[in-house]
């Protein structure tokens, strides 16, 4: 049975060159209405885990949450998935620094450029704020990793940093390590303290 995980990779396939059949076929018979078009899988999961706190299964709504490998591939994903393509209706996340792909990626597809949400830094930054400091180091020692996070606040590097700044950079500096916590900082949120760009591509959907 076709699932949405063939979708996505039925499209990143025809966005790498390969044939649109495929990934036509398997819109019409899944029901695709949405596609959700994010950097990475640390953005998916935390898509993903906010989805779930609040009772949403975007699968059975038609929702298609795309990691694309990178901003710069989000001309394409857009051609293809967008008006001018499976005419499915996109949304998406993208850090400040790569707006300017995502409002080009919007134009050229025939999109509302209001359908993407950005983060000022980037979503890392804006769970940090939402959480607090304190609360993110509780929950990197509660995930076993307190004592990777001393040896890397004392790399010289480091120093001269705010608080924050470095437990953003800890996040990313070991592979799997942002996805991990794109979950656990998502469901540690409070219900009213969940990020506005985050919020607001739920909401949208």
């Amino acid at each position: 049975m076709a699932d949405m995980g063939a979708f996505r990779e039925a499209v990143t396939a025809w966005a790498a060159g390969g044939p649109g059949g495929p990934a036509r076929e398997l819109a019409a018979r899944l029901s695709v209405r949405a596609a959700v078009l994010l950097e990475g899988p640390s953005d998916e999961a935390a898509v993903g885990a906010l989805a779930a706190g609040r009772g949403r299964d975007l699968v059975a709504e038609g929702v298609c949450v795309l990691p694309m490998g990178g901003a710069m591939n989000v001309g394409r994903f857009a051609g293809l998935l967008g008006p001018a393509g499976l005419g499915l209706r996109l949304t998406g996340l993208c850090d400040e620094r790569e707006r300017p792909y995502y409002a080009r990626g919007w134009e050229r597809a025939g999109a509302a450029q209001h359908g993407f949400f950005v983060c000022a830094a980037d979503l890392e930054d804006e769970l940090i704020r939402a959480l607090g400091v304190t609360r993110v180091a509780e929950l990197v020692r509660a995930e076993g990793d307190l004592r990777a996070l001393k040896t890397f606040l004392r790399q010289p590097a480091q120093r001269g940093r705010t608080a924050q700044q470095q437990l953003r950079r800890f996040l990313g500096t070991k592979k799997g390590r942002k996805i991990h916590y794109g979950r656990v900082l998502v469901e540690a949120l409070d219900p009213d303290r969940t990020p506005a760009p985050l919020d607001g591509l739920l909401t949208s959907l």
